[in-house]
């Protein structure tokens, strides 16, 4: 992939890290931010090490990071995009990463957890390890964009030059009723599935979440009686090959597919079971409520082209938070394929601030869309750059092969970038 300015610019030799504030070491009342870094003058250009080839099999453990001056950066949110931005800025500035949990869950396999897969995240102190990135395991509970100051539910205040706005989404609730299941709660559909013996299950939705749990649970569980219900067309992004491949397995595996049915309230579905998996939404009002430009319907933030809040240029945002556009791609939808390329560009323009130049403009377009049907079974849909699809298609078990590996390789890239933070070149669709 070509170079881009901000990424064969970056120094080469670091320094040992700064060491995150133990609790008793916090400042009460927290410092003030340290003002923006100035821009080096020619003669203060950072000198590049040369390279030599590396002998060993294995790539060895990324060296002490670096910190700007005045680089205090906080990161709301630990999903794909908010850790890709972490591991990118961690050589750069002080990075503090804000997220309850202990460990990344692969969100594109909770399908499978419904399903019975037993384990889908990782150790978030494993991929931290050696980059100087301090994980805090905390929700934020307020912001205050005018202090540049994250509250958080631990009674920590943490200020910030920057601030990485990756929140992420969820199924949005609305019309899904008191007794329905959503992807987040996949675990506990496992165990309702468990409780048969066996009945009627209804998943509400035809787009690709809803392709993909409809057969995954149909391939898992034959006990139960499965049907789809959509307002639209099923699979509305695919093309009519895709859509028929689609068609075609679900049959096999017995679900019924039902399109044009609008479901206002999950409640009235004559089902044992329903597993909602109509829309999604951006998480939290935390942004709305402290005044950030949001979009009413999505909750998503309206960002500029290098991803900074249109009302507040210091906030960047990434991933499924961001109501982000590209050139080639239009708006971006809510992804696992938009989140890594819009975390790694943020993290870009916050190391081009810091060095006193103007961040770039996203650059993205889309090429692919893997969809699981099943364990055995696949689509890989071939798009154009703006999203549509083409009509090359790859099925069957080779595609279930394809889209195992694209999975596999987003966990690898987050491990990759937290000892070489150049391997963000190695981000598809990114630029």
């Amino acid at each position: 992939m070509p170079n881009t300015p901000d990424q064969t610019n970056l120094p080469d030799q670091t320094n040992p890290p700064d060491q995150p504030n133990t609790p008793d070491q916090q400042p009460n009342p927290p410092d003030q931010p340290n003002p923006p870094a100035q821009p080096n003058t020619p003669d203060q250009q950072p000198h590049r090490a040369r390279h030599h080839p590396n002998p060993h099999p294995h790539p060895s453990p990324r060296p002490h990071p670096r910190k700007a001056a005045g680089g205090r950066v906080v990161v709301l949110g630990g999903g794909y995009a908010g850790m890709m931005a972490a591991l990118r800025l961690a050589p750069y500035a002080r990075v503090t990463l804000v997220d309850p949990g202990d460990r990344l869950t692969e969100r594109v396999r909770l399908h499978e957890v419904a399903a019975g897969r037993p384990e889908v995240a990782h150790s978030r102190a494993e991929l931290l390890r050696g980059t100087g990135v301090e994980h805090l395991a905390a929700r934020a509970t307020a912001l205050d964009p005018d202090a540049r100051a994250v509250h958080t539910d631990r009674g920590r205040t943490l200020l910030y030059d920057r601030l990485v706005y990756a929140l992420g989404s969820h199924t949005d609730p609305r019309g899904a009723g008191r007794r329905s299941f959503t992807a987040e709660t996949a675990t506990a559909l496992h165990q309702r599935l468990l409780t048969g013996p066996g009945g009627a299950l209804a998943v509400v939705g035809g787009g690709l979440t809803g392709i993909e749990m409809a057969a995954e649970l149909a391939e898992a569980h034959p006990e139960w009686e499965i049907r789809l219900l959509t307002a639209g067309e099923l699979g509305p992004g695919l093309s009519a090959r895709g859509r028929a491949h689609v068609r075609t397995v679900l049959d096999r595996l017995r679900v019924r597919v039902t399109e044009g049915r609008r479901v206002a309230d999950a409640d009235d579905l004559d089902a044992d079971a329903v597993v909602w998996t109509a829309a999604l939404r951006a998480t939290g009002d935390l942004a709305r409520d402290a005044g950030l430009d949001t979009d009413p319907a999505t909750g998503r933030i309206r960002v500029d082209a290098a991803l900074r809040s249109v009302s507040h240029p210091d906030v960047y945002v990434a991933g499924d938070a961001a109501e982000s556009r590209s050139p080639r791609g239009g708006t971006l939808r809510m992804a696992c394929a938009t989140a890594l390329p819009t975390g790694a560009h943020a993290a870009g323009g916050i190391i081009a601030e810091l060095r006193g130049r103007q961040p770039r403009p996203l650059s993205f377009s889309y090429f692919v869309q893997c969809v699981s049907l099943g364990r055995h079974d696949a689509l890989i849909q071939s798009l154009r750059a703006d999203d549509t699809p083409r009509e090359t298609v790859l099925t069957g078990r080779p595609a279930a092969h394809v889209k195992e590996q694209v999975v596999r390789s987003t966990r690898h890239l987050l491990t990759l970038t937290a000892r070489h933070p150049a391997a963000v070149r190695l981000i598809p669709n990114f630029r």
